[in-house]
């Protein structure tokens, strides 16, 4: 690696090109040491050299790819020659041979529009994990059943079921093994469990990541992570050690104990779906300096035994006690006589694959804004943000002291803490102190929750804002969305949804990170997805999760109502507008990254799945649901009846197959999914649309899904849209739509000739509206439009997240209607401009990083003047749409092209002015 990074840095820059290559990145990730494919895909962004320079294009682009160990001095592994192309996303390394363990190295250089050629970027490395069962020698170990169910208690959040259940909780497993080795040229750990781990070599962890390996499918597959530990290997004695705790495959999971469905285990609900006790499996790979190589690998000859923390689970919280720690543990030389050999498990048949998504991490720490007494001995801390994640403690006591920190997201009006909402899910840790003079530290480790205010009991002494610290735990998707507008209000709400889709992208994209639920549900992950584009780069996370939701298929083709389903039986939880998220989904990361992979790969589950639609609703009127979830807490007093919903999401999802169809070359199957669209909208015409444009289901949501999944007939949509107007001007300018008629009511308005009316409804501040939550608080977005009211307090426990990002799918209408940025084609190859004021708003700016780079537009209106600040960039063209007439300027000269309304400008930055 060093060889050839110094042979790069001697080559002579070559003069005179306008673009170069950055950013590189391997199946979406920045230096992954295991992708699951042989086939790897490249990406790069360009920059322009000259910042000022506009309308730069790559016209071709020469890949080259080579053994990490050599690196390009010698001929490459592969090149892909000079290729005449634009294209910088997704390019297939065509190298032969590729198999497990292969790490490489690859660089990129591109010609601009001039024909000059850039200099070679600075080389990538990736690594390609364990692919095949026989790459495995590492056996699956565990502790014996003996330590089972260690901990009993009664639940003590829940109201509202008399027969509240008991806990049984288990204890997190130590395991370790000593080995010696000469000095190495690199150690490679490969690790994974049934269960979530942690792993230390000689007292040091190998990574910050957090509930490895997360959560799947684990009847069809489970994750694993590969570490570089090079550098924690030393020559002589060793040890290497393994945490395991339950996690979601022997845990409380989903409804925790409301569920009726038993567990595997007779008489205990609500955990234990996927197996009874957790195994862990350690691969660690050693390769010495004479060239030979050597193992270390979980079996039998591992020891363990149990430590400080006595209970863990991610829905019910961690007991940690201190006066249990074993220094050194994890280091050689360590005293284990006293501890068990590990058994060997039976483990899984399922396939292990390289994790393909970003690592749950903690991203962010936060400084509580205020602490209160409550009550004698109990204090209240407020982070003034609900977060998903834990708090670090630091206390300073006598041994045996016992702190109880319990969460919540709300307060009740008497200061005390709102924890009816989180139902079963105990949500609280619990720390013993050891009696270090010097103060103690402790952070949770197989847990999290969703919180704004923490409790305190126990505490010695009394604790001022440093005694916690917020920990922010989620997957790491890299933001980059930003929003500011003239209005306050909107400001806030943008945050809040920034800060609710980051404390449920945690490992799948989940309602809620709160109560006893957490789970991938489709409706809500559909509904929201294209307004998580936006914000943050979603790529391979949403990568990760597809698999999960074609794991979890039903073999009959229909999809979950969550993945992974840990309760769902067959032909149960068929929901309408939960289950096309098979297709919409796939759809979207087709159209914000340019990925046909994800059609590709998932092609045959689609079709499946739209089979299994047209079996079950041969007449076409559309198919009942098991889950009645419908139009989920709209409310309004006309509810959308599921078979509309149904029928309305048929012809959508045949639509978007037709157009999928297409882009990976299957003509028939795009002719064949456009006429099926055809077909089941002529029967939803036939069924719900009246002559004179009004529908046979009068609410706003009925008229939001039609007129946006384009079902009207355009010599109608007009008189629909009208309505539409109409029955929103006659509830006082408020909706009443739920989770299927939000998020495509701002964007129905504004495209059909209603803007106006969608700015009044963003920006309205009365029950129910997004302004409503704002004023009343929120620094997320809520699951009900009434989960809080005023004068009342917390509304409806059983059912109340305020962390729920669906409504929050408006922030697509203000990234791509109000600031007025979005694609024009798959992968923003061509970028749309449309900037348009509403309401009473003077300005408003965004930006978001696309596969191309950054795309931003900001806009104002000062003084009779409009003046947009677009930046577009390298290698893409924006049609561009003003909301002004007349004379246009850029940079202060006439632009005549702007006369005759859109016009396509290259990349660059433009700042247009006009009178509006």
């Amino acid at each position: 690696m060093i060889r050839f990074l110094a042979l790069l840095s001697l080559t002579t820059p070559l003069l005179g090109a306008q673009l170069s290559p950055g950013d590189l990145r391997t199946e979406y990730l920045e230096r992954p040491l295991a992708i699951g494919t042989t086939q790897p895909r490249f990406s790069w962004k360009l920059k322009a050299t000259d910042p000022q320079a506009r309308d730069l294009k790559q016209t071709a682009y020469e890949i080259q790819a080579a053994r990490e160990s050599e690196g390009f001095e010698k001929t490459p592994l592969w090149t892909s020659g000079k290729v005449t192309s634009a294209a910088t996303s997704q390019i297939e390394c065509a190298a032969k041979g590729l198999t497990s363990r292969d790490r490489l190295a690859w660089r990129v250089r591109v010609w601009d529009g001039k024909g000059e050629a850039s200099d070679w970027s600075a080389p990538a490395t990736f690594g390609i994990g364990l692919l095949q069962p026989e790459d495995w020698s590492a056996l699956w170990i565990s502790s014996k059943d003996d330590h089972f169910f260690t901990t009993t208690e009664n639940v003590q959040n829940f109201v509202g079921d008399p027969q509240r259940g008991t806990l049984h909780l288990t204890p997190a497993k130590l395991f370790r093994k000593e080995f010696e080795t000469p000095a190495v040229v690199r150690a490679t750990l490969h690790a994974t469990a049934l269960g979530v781990y942690t792993v230390e070599i000689n007292g040091q962890r190998v990574s910050d990541e957090r509930l490895a390996p997360g959560w799947s499918a684990y009847q069809r597959r489970v994750n694993s992570q590969t570490y570089d530990v090079t550098k924690l290997v030393r020559s002589g004695k060793n040890a290497i050690g393994a945490t395991l705790a339950d996690g979601w495959y022997s845990g409380y999971v989903a409804y925790g104990l409301l569920t009726a469905q038993p567990g595997l285990i007779e008489g205990v609900n609500g955990r234990s779906y996927y197996g009874i006790s957790p195994a862990v499996r350690l691969q660690l790979e050693l390769e010495l300096s004479d060239g030979s190589r050597k193992t270390v690998a979980t079996d039998t000859s591992w020891k363990t035994s149990t430590g400080p923390i006595t209970d863990t689970d991610i829905l019910m919280g961690e007991n940690y006690d201190a006066r249990k720690e074993l220094p050194g543990w994890a280091n050689e030389g360590f005293d284990d006589s006293k501890w068990e050999s590990a058994v060997c498990k039976t483990g899984t048949n399922s396939k292990i694959t390289p994790h393909p998504g970003v690592p749950v991490r903690a991203i962010e720490e936060m400084v509580p804004k205020t602490v209160k007494e409550q009550s004698p001995g109990m204090f209240i801390f407020d982070l003034g943000q609900n977060i998903s994640g834990v708090v670090r403690l630091k206390v300073k006591g006598k041994a045996g002291d016992k702190v109880k920190i319990r969460y919540a997201e709300m307060l009740h009006k008497d200061g005390r803490l709102s924890t009816e909402n989180l139902r079963c899910a105990r949500a609280t840790d619990t720390y013993i102190l050891k009696g270090d003079p010097n103060g103690e530290t402790w952070t949770p480790e197989f847990t999290y929750h969703g919180f704004q205010y923490i409790e305190l009991t126990g505490f010695p002494g009394t604790p001022d804002v440093s005694a916690v610290t917020g920990i922010v735990i989620h997957s790491d998707t890299p933001l980059h969305g930003k929003f500011e507008c003239s209005d306050p209000m909107l400001n806030q709400l943008h945050r809040n949804m920034v800060w609710t889709q980051r404390a449920n992208f945690f490992e799948m994209p989940t309602d809620c990170p709160q109560r006893d639920e957490r789970m991938g549900w489709t409706g809500d992950a559909q509904i929201y997805v294209n307004a998580a584009t936006f914000n943050a780069d979603i790529s391979a996370f949403y990568t990760k999760w597809l698999y999960d939701l074609n794991d979890d298929q039903w073999d009959y083709g229909a999809y979950p109502a969550y993945a992974p389903r840990p309760l769902a039986r067959p032909n149960e939880h068929h929901a309408a507008g939960w289950m096309d998220a098979g297709v919409i989904c796939p759809w979207t990361i087709w159209q914000a990254y340019g990925d046909t992979r994800v059609i590709r790969e998932h092609w045959r589950n689609m079709t499946d799945f739209m089979d299994w639609r047209a079996t079950r609703d041969p007449g076409l009127v559309g198919g009942l649901d098991d889950c009645n979830f419908g139009d989920w807490l709209s409310v309004g007093n006309v509810k959308t009846p599921i078979p509309f919903i149904d029928l309305a999401y048929h012809a959508w999802d045949a639509t978007l197959m037709a157009e999928m169809a297409a882009a990976i070359a299957k003509p028939k199957d795009a002719a064949k999914y456009k006429a099926v669209a055809a077909k089941v909208r002529a029967a939803f015409q036939k069924t719900y649309l009246k002559p004179d444009g009004k529908l046979a289901v009068d609410n706003q949501s009925a008229y939001a899904i039609a007129l946006y999944f384009d079902l009207i007939p355009a010599v109608q949509r007009d008189a629909s849209a009208a309505r539409l107007a109409e029955l929103i001007k006659a509830n006082g300018n408020k909706m009443t739509t739920g989770f299927l008629g939000t998020r495509p009511l701002l964007p129905a308005l504004s495209a059909s000739g209603h803007h106006d009316l969608a700015g009044i409804l963003m920006q309205q501040h009365e029950y129910p509206s997004w302004g409503y939550e704002v004023d009343n608080g929120a620094t997320t977005i809520w699951e009900r439009w009434d989960s809080y009211i005023k004068g009342e307090g917390v509304h409806e426990p059983s059912m109340n997240s305020f962390s729920h990002y669906a409504f929050g799918a408006v922030g697509e209408w203000m990234m791509g209607e109000l600031v007025g940025i979005g694609h024009a084609a798959p992968g923003f190859d061509k970028i749309r401009i449309a900037p348009r004021p509403t309401g009473t708003l003077t300005q408003a700016s965004g930006s978001t990083e696309t596969r191309h780079g950054t795309l931003s537009c900001d806009w104002k209106l000062d003084g009779g003047s409009f003046t947009a600040t677009i930046v577009i960039p390298p290698n893409t063209t924006a049609e561009v749409t003003l909301p002004v007439k007349g004379t246009v300027t850029e940079s202060g000269k006439p632009f005549p092209a702007a006369v005759s309304g859109a016009f396509v400008v290259g990349s660059g930055r433009y700042v247009f002015s006009a009178k509006p």
